[in-house]
């Protein structure tokens, strides 16, 4: 696979653009419902929703 590295700046209103390369080599297309919270270690966590919710409910966790 080849990485696509992208820097990216998060706006005076909280705004992050994510690059479509990023988004397709995940398997996100525009549009997909996705979640987003912090990993508490400095790092932002961005996956489908419907993976994020399965998770919840089968381990208790993000």
């Amino acid at each position: 696979m080849i990485r696509e590295p992208a820097e990216t700046v998060v706006t005076e209103v909280g705004a992050v653009e994510i690059p479509l390369g990023v988004l397709a080599e995940a398997g996100l297309s525009p549009g997909a419902a996705v979640v987003v919270y912090s990993d508490g270690d400095g790092r932002m966590v961005v996956r489908r929703r419907d993976d994020a919710i399965r998770d919840l409910l089968e381990r208790g966790t993000l």
